[in-house]
């Protein structure tokens, strides 16, 4: 028996999502040959940002969803509120490249927020109810 189903697969997306975010950040230093720090480039520096946002935020969601999955296993709206979250993390770093994608920031920034809200209320909630 798998434990933590939902939460081993919020993990595998996120450790996919931080390759997918580091591959992005590569793909600028070769373009324009910065090896080292950001060299004050915007788009180096906004896909930088983008993956350490989503280094300061999954985290708390992944523990969250840990310990909402171990005090109600099996709950269906748990593995969708991580698979929005890391849609949002997505559209996050889609949108921190601007242009006409960059609305996507926002829905990023929103769905993180949103779901890390609604996890931190879930837990509570559970630890009232026992």
């Amino acid at each position: 028996m798998t434990i933590l189903p939902i939460t081993l697969c919020a993990a595998a997306a996120a450790a996919a999502i931080n390759i997918w975010l580091s591959i992005r950040i590569g793909m600028v230093r070769t373009a324009k040959k910065i090896s080292i720090g950001d060299g004050g480039d915007m788009e180096l520096i906004a896909r930088m940002r983008a993956q350490a946002n989503f280094i300061e935020n999954t985290p708390i969601v992944l523990v969250l969803t840990a310990a909402v999955e171990l005090a109600r296993t099996g709950n269906p709206y748990l593995m969708g509120v991580a698979a929005l979250y890391m849609l949002g993390r997505v559209a996050h770093g889609i949108g921190m490249d601007g242009g006409p994608l960059g609305v996507l920031r926002g829905v990023g920034t929103l769905t993180t927020m949103l779901s890390q809200l609604g996890l931190g209320v879930w837990a509570v909630s559970i630890a009232l109810d026992m």
